[in-house]
């Protein structure tokens, strides 16, 4: 399964490969000027290696290492502030996810800060939008406008990519949907708050989410409450999430009987560019492949 979406997103970047270099060098590539391309972290980043596949003159670079996760504590270092004095772009989650964005502004008033989720409404201002396939659309569509408005000679190129990707999205989405069909309405507990947005355009009841924040332990009182909660709702699977402990998740399902599985919400993942611009998508395919076992 994962060598059809593999195999199917690879034939479609070389399609756009050759399209964005048929588009011809921009005047900045003539004067030996790449566009230079910064995201914060690695959905973002995965998503910018997508638009930009194939495209000349343009360097994409990430600010968190792609095995840190979401941002919520993540603090700027001097090599980090180094990168965006050179960057053009900085492509960002936004929607309350990078808190160090004062400090870009302060220290880096030249780069123009792009919120990818702009324009996507907000479940509780929650900022992972990114972990809905849908989401990930209009990500993808709001980074290829920032980048055709930051180099317009290559505005198709990056269209282009983008409308390829978008359509990788979708044929995944509309597998999933159909796959996950039976299981609408069906209770669910997961250990952070990745996953409100996947939950609601797939049907699953997230009947409980323990341990909103990053890095926080639940309390005693708090896994006592959702083993209640387990019980009382009937719930079927827990899914704690492959970059953080699942030791609370475990207490739980020692208590209640009930299995943990493992949901990736693709904030971490191979840092070569040719091997993440597949990222998303076999993370998306392995989280449908545990959900049908889990659920079933």
């Amino acid at each position: 399964m994962r060598n059809s979406i593999a195999n199917h997103l690879k034939i479609k970047l070389t399609v756009a490969l050759f399209a964005g270099f048929c588009l011809g060098c921009p005047a900045h590539l003539w004067s030996g000027e790449p566009l230079r391309i910064v995201t914060s972290f690695y959905p973002v980043y995965v998503a910018a290696l997508n638009v930009t596949a194939g495209v000349p003159g343009v360097v994409v670079s990430n600010l968190a290492s792609p095995h840190i996760g979401c941002l919520h504590d993540y603090q700027l270092t001097a090599g980090d502030m180094r990168r965006l004095a050179e960057a053009d772009v900085l492509l960002v989650n936004g929607a309350g996810m990078e808190p160090f964005l004062g400090k870009v502004a302060e220290q880096s008033p030249r780069v123009r800060v792009v919120a990818v989720s702009e324009g996507i409404p907000l479940l509780e201002n929650n900022p992972h939008v990114w972990v809905s396939l849908a989401g990930a659309r209009q990500q993808t569509a709001n980074i290829a406008s920032a980048l055709a408005a930051a180099d317009p000679d290559q505005a198709d190129a990056f269209r282009a990519n983008a409308a390829t990707y978008q359509a990788a999205l979708s044929d995944l989405e509309e597998k999933m949907r159909t796959a996950l069909a039976p299981y609408a309405g069906t209770p669910i507990v997961t250990f952070h708050e990745a996953f409100p947005y996947f939950a609601r355009d797939f049907g699953l009841d997230l009947a409980g989410v323990i341990g909103r924040e990053h890095g926080a332990e639940p309390s005693a009182r708090e896994l006592a409450d959702t083993v209640k909660l387990v019980r009382a709702r009937q719930v079927k699977a827990l899914f704690a999430e492959p970059q953080f402990p699942d030791q609370s998740a475990r207490v739980v399902a020692r208590e209640t009987g009930v299995p943990v599985y493992s949901l990736d919400p693709v904030v971490t993942g191979p840092s070569d560019p040719v091997a993440a611009r597949g990222a998303f998508l076999l993370a998306m395919e392995k989280n449908l492949e545990v959900l049908q076992e889990a659920l079933r």
